[in-house]
């Protein structure tokens, strides 16, 4: 596998590598370009529910790690309708309108991010961990209409001229009534006038997510509902040129932080328009990782760099064999070739997918012929 990686850098590319463009020093792709949606009108949402295959409704789309409740195929549909709904009938959220989701993983996290685009408005994310002024920041930044937090962080938030809606860690907690879930709870009902759909496209804004990629303090991206509806798709030919298993039989451990754009491209948008089971974890721990890995056979593991030393570092693959698993991916940042060289010793049989996020990926895996690398 490493001569099969080193046969496509710069230096081999007079050997007919045609990818490589020496005068630009720009790698294309062999294959075909991926054909998106030409209907200007369309938007996030409905694509992905286009996408979700409509065969076993009732199939997990997204588990609690800790708790095991689950929400269905025909769950998500439901919630992200209603919170839409909600969220216009209820809070008066127009085409537009900014909600800030300050909150950490739970399978509410999705349902809460599709039904604001669902709704017409815009979506930026941060940490619930953030400090006070760093929260004051981000609602100066984009002047929010909406807040959602969580119990566990609300009381961390600054002062604020902004309404802010409590999101429960797991939906059974609003079905229960508790009082500081009312106003979520309120959001979800259903009426019986259905509200006819924003006028929302695929060039106007989705979300506004956060980068430290430049000097200076974190700035804001926009990301149009084209772009996301380009990351449901990737994910929907990359995953098809991988395994004869089809995607929907697939389960990924969510561990990483929806709030961040590797978490939230993977958890939120894509893995969910291929019908694949997303167990979600609130937080990262290396030992509770192993035991739901086991537990709920999950298949694909999405990790950056230290998650992947935790995972080598905690399992005693003698003990722990973790057979169900079949992939783990890395990216956000480089992996040193000591940390690769032991995750491949201590998993022998499961596939390491190596990439900046979601793109440029490449391949190691023992003994392995990997048609992406061809």
């Amino acid at each position: 596998m490493q001569d099969a990686v080193a046969t496509h850098g710069p230096a081999n590319a007079a050997a007919g590598a045609t990818f490589y463009c020496a005068a630009a020093g720009v790698y294309a792709s062999t294959h075909p370009p991926v054909a998106l949606p030409s209907d200007p009108s369309l938007s996030l949402v409905p694509h992905i529910f286009a996408r979700l295959p409509a065969a076993r409704p009732d199939a997990p789309a997204l588990v609690d790690a800790a708790t095991a409740e689950a929400l269905s195929r025909a769950d998500l549909r439901r919630l992200v309708s209603a919170l839409a709904a909600g969220l216009r009938r209820r809070r008066g959220l127009r085409e537009g309108d900014v909600v800030l989701l300050a909150l950490p993983n739970s399978i509410a996290f999705p349902v809460a991010f599709l039904a604001v685009l669902a709704a017409g408005s815009i979506a930026t994310t941060m940490s619930p961990f953030s400090a006070p002024a760093e929260i004051a920041a981000r609602v100066r930044d984009t002047s929010p209409a909406l807040v959602f937090a969580t119990l566990d962080n609300v009381g961390k938030l600054p002062p604020l001229r902004v309404p802010v809606v409590l999101v429960p860690d797991a939906f059974h907690l609003a079905d229960e009534g508790a009082p500081e879930f009312a106003p979520f709870r309120e959001l979800l009902l259903l009426d019986s006038e259905p509200l006819p759909g924003p006028s929302v496209g695929q060039d106007d804004a989705a979300a506004i997510l956060y980068s430290s990629g430049t000097g200076g303090r974190s700035k804001g991206v926009v990301l149009t509902h084209r772009n996301l509806i380009a990351t449901v798709e990737l994910f929907v030919h990359f995953e098809a040129s991988q395994y004869a298993a089809p995607a929907c039989d697939n389960v990924y451990l969510a561990a990483l932080p929806m709030f961040h754009v590797y978490g939230l491209s993977l958890f939120a948008v894509g893995l969910l328009s291929l019908g694949s089971t997303v167990v979600v974890m609130k937080r990262f721990d290396a030992g509770e990782a192993v035991k739901t890995i086991r537990r709920f056979k999950v298949t694909h593991f999405p990790v950056v760099p230290p998650i992947m030393a935790a995972l080598v570092h905690t399992t005693k693959p003698a003990a722990m064999p973790l057979e169900c698993l079949v992939q783990v991916s890395t990216g956000a940042a480089p992996s040193s070739r000591r940390l690769i060289d032991d995750f491949v010793k201590a998993f022998p049989h499961v596939d390491l997918i190596q990439g900046s996020m979601v793109l440029n990926l490449t391949a190691t895996r023992p003994a392995c012929s990997d048609a992406r690398l061809q």
